[in-house]
């Protein structure tokens, strides 16, 4: 790792050094939090989680190769490198600033209430037409998970794709000084994380922080169709970039075609972005995006108008957006032997609930949807789950299965609705918790069924998914 030498990072973090001077200039070749992936030369950062104490196993690290760790206590007798710090966290984000400031990248910052994994990925696929990309894995989008992902960046690394996720204020401030972003894409402002940001206008100044650090020379690519983030003008003086279906955005979709849970077709028009001939004929490329959902479309304009900022041709952005592949519990389609499991399970808020319940109802055959709690949406949060199911009974839903006391106000705005429909023919039945949902699930499942998935990620979905896949093995 690049610069990272014992020395160095005990200055980057302010540390006390423990071990022999000699040690000082040895450089370590990877960081982790994780006993268990502790290796030749690495460090080793001891936090102390709610469920084990990292600093238990610092002396199995050291056996196993750890150069140096890092710890919040002193190790008396301990003659091996080890950085004493106040706080783990706090010296990890410290480091993590310090590398990539060594680094010669550049970085792709992406945030948003609803939609930032699937727009990472398919950012990170067009971009991998031609540069060397590192993206962000799983959920390390926190001010822990950023930096352990920036530690995974080499010198040969041309381009990093990383998410940035917040729930509070001045969250955003502190992932932007770290990551410092030449690209910022804000996917939409929604509800979420109410119960601190409290209103969509908190969202927006909350999610807009990660202007504070980027490059002064970047771009910003905001979803233009999106009231809150369309109200943004000025980026350290230059309009941002925006991207969306109406074609007033500077990249936009036209001639959308759903193909159900087979994906989108769509045409996206713009991509001349970099151009400063105005006569210059607006570039466009017919697109076929492999993952279900109208939200799609716009992951694909975001993505496409930052292969344009990159200098990508149409041909190289057609290729990325087609090669998208979908990851366990966003919108992950799985085909069981005789059904289709729509897996959105990984989190939860009303809009992106709405959106799964759109892709569910472009389905062939029954269509069930399990529904669980949404956490995090502040005093407002039964009217919201109450909103939900009003939604769906806006569709050609077959089956509303909801798990918890939340959820149960999904089942109650469904009803709510159906009552005013004579002879609607969804069913509505709730549960209490998971295991009870399973059981009724085993005797209510056929062939030919599609199953959507999802709720807050606190809910533990995925196990409900395996479930179901077990049903159908």
């Amino acid at each position: 790792m690049k610069g990272m030498t014992i020395g160095a990072m005990v200055n980057a973090c302010n540390g006390r050094y423990h071990g022999p001077e000699s040690e000082l200039n040895k450089e370590i070749m990877s960081i982790t939090t994780d006993s268990r992936k502790a290796e030749k030369d690495c460090l080793f950062v001891a936090i102390k989680g709610e469920r084990s104490d990292g600093h238990d196993y610092i002396q199995s690290c050291f056996e196993n190769g750890a150069l140096c760790c890092m710890s919040e206590r002193e190790l008396p007798g301990e003659s091996r490198p080890y950085i004493q710090v106040d706080s783990s966290l706090e010296a990890i984000k410290a480091l993590a600033t310090y590398y990539r400031n060594q680094l010669d990248i550049k970085v792709v910052g992406i945030t948003g209430s609803v939609g930032k994994t699937s727009t990472k990925e398919t950012i990170a696929s067009v971009l991998s037409t031609k540069y060397k990309v590192l993206k962000t894995l799983g959920n390390f989008n926190n001010e822990l998970g950023l930096p352990l992902t920036i530690f995974r960046i080499r010198e040969d690394d041309e381009i990093a794709v990383l998410e940035m996720g917040i729930s509070d204020f001045g969250e955003m401030s502190r992932l932007t000084a770290i990551a410092k972003p030449d690209v910022c894409v804000i996917t939409n402002i929604g509800l979420c994380h109410l119960e601190n940001l409290g209103t969509r206008d908190g969202v927006l100044k909350a999610k807009t922080e990660i202007f504070e650090s980027m490059d002064s020379q970047g771009t910003a690519i905001l979803n233009g169709d999106d009231d809150k983030l369309c109200t943004v003008k000025d980026v350290y003086g230059k309009a941002p970039v925006f991207f969306g279906i109406n074609n007033k955005n500077a990249v936009y979709a036209t001639d959308v075609e759903n193909l159900g849970l087979e994906g989108m077709d769509a045409t996206i028009c713009g991509l001349n972005i970099n151009s400063d001939d105005s006569d210059i004929l607006e570039q466009s490329v017919r697109v076929h995006i492999p993952v279900a959902g109208n939200h799609m479309v716009y992951n694909a304009c975001a993505a496409a108008a930052v292969g344009a900022v990159f200098g990508l041709s149409t041909a190289q952005i057609k290729e990325g957006i087609e090669a998208l592949q979908t990851i366990a519990g966003r919108n992950n389609i799985i085909k069981t032997k005789s059904m289709i499991i729509v897996d959105d399970c990984y989190n939860a808020n009303p809009v992106s609930m709405k959106a799964s319940i759109d892709v569910i109802d472009t389905a062939k055959g029954r269509k069930v949807c399990v529904l669980g709690d949404m956490f995090e949406l502040g005093k407002e949060e039964i009217e919201l789950h109450y909103g939900v199911g009003e939604y769906l009974a806006t569709k050609s839903i077959d089956i509303l299965i909801t798990v918890g006391t939340l959820a149960s106000n999904i089942a109650l705005g469904a009803k709510k609705v159906m009552s005013e429909k004579a002879g609607y023919p969804c069913s509505v039945i709730s549960f209490d918790n998971k295991s009870d949902a399973i059981e009724y699930l085993a005797t209510e499942l056929k062939a030919g069924d599609n199953i959507l998935v999802k709720a807050s990620h606190g809910m533990h979905f995925s196990e409900l998914v395996e479930k179901i896949k077990e049903m159908d093995a």
